[in-house]
């Protein structure tokens, strides 16, 4: 079976499920497993520079949804037909969730009719992390591997489970604001707020299974939480840091008492958080730690946080 991931959130759930070496072909995003994917065929590219800032990134996601239904309707990741042609695959795994920030799914289904075969098109949507669960275990079912992924989700599970259990026990749960964009500032929502929950924070802004939202300064002065985590969409611990000025030249930043107790964490936004994959549960386990760490330990792989 020759398989393409049209997203890292997808490439993850192959590997996770014992499917890698199945893999002829993914985005140019994708990055992990490393051992993996470092020398797969890209099949796609983006039109967003690499040196664009946080305000222009939005301006162009704006833009894309903006043209959505228009007779000209931008663009910002593209597939490369010619080697998805080369490649002839079996499975192409996508995703409906989003068209801003992976391949449309109306330039799949064009691009599946001009391949030669028909390969099979597995659309994945998770919207909260019960969905991407379970969308593990179907995308098991359909590529014949029901086993091995029924065998990884109920890891998973364990380990979900595991710090709802400690969780149970914290005499206090802080009230968290977890962000996934700076300029402007989005709350995370999707799956995010239940990984919240679960590790004992309260979410103040996010909503489960919503969509993530921009929002103005003003929503988080007046929740004023206790903890604030930045994750940003896309970007690694170092790029997010480059946003940082941004952040505390906010109106009243430093009157947050999450700004005043130096609660204020940032994180990997590419690797973890949003990327609806296995690694969510990595997400779920360094959160907790970070929310309270006399209850939750530290996770045992490696991972970088920046503390304000």
């Amino acid at each position: 079976m020759r398989i393409v991931s049209l997203l890292p959130s997808a490439t993850e759930m192959i590997c996770g499920i014992g499917l890698g070496k199945q893999l002829c072909g993914v985005t140019h995003e994708c990055d992990y497993p490393a051992e993996i994917t470092a020398d797969l065929p890209k099949v796609t590219t983006s039109s967003i520079p690499h040196d664009a800032t946080s305000s222009e990134i939005d301006r162009l996601v704006s833009e894309r949804v903006a043209s959505e239904g228009a007779s000209t309707q931008l663009t910002l990741y593209s597939l490369k037909m010619d080697v998805l042609e080369r490649l002839c695959p079996d499975v192409i795994v996508t995703q409906t969730l989003c068209d801003v920030c992976a391949v449309a799914e109306a330039d799949v289904i064009t691009a599946v009719t001009l391949l030669p075969g028909v390969p099979q098109v597995i659309n994945l949507s998770p919207t909260n992390l019960g969905d991407v669960l379970a969308q593990m275990r179907e995308l098991g079912q359909r590529l014949q591997c029901d086993i091995e992924a029924s065998d990884a989700v109920n890891q998973l599970q364990a380990r979900i489970d595991a710090v709802g259990r400690r969780s149970e026990s914290m005499d206090h749960r802080p009230s968290v604001v977890l962000l996934e964009w700076l300029d402007p500032p989005f709350s995370a929502g999707h799956w995010n707020p239940a990984l919240v929950q679960i590790a004992g924070g309260v979410e103040l802004l996010g909503q489960e299974g919503g969509k993530s939202r921009r929002i103005n300064w003003k929503e988080i002065l007046d929740v004023d939480p206790e903890v604030m985590v930045i994750a940003c969409c896309g970007f690694s611990l170092d790029r997010a840091m480059l946003d940082v000025p941004t952040l505390k030249a906010r109106p009243s930043f430093e009157s947050l008492r999450c700004v005043r107790n130096q609660r204020v964490y940032i994180v990997d936004g590419s690797s973890y958080f949003n990327r609806p994959g296995p690694r969510l549960v990595d997400s779920l386990e360094m959160l907790a730690h970070l929310i309270d760490p006399t209850v939750h330990p530290r996770p045992c792989f490696d991972f970088s946080t920046f503390r304000l």
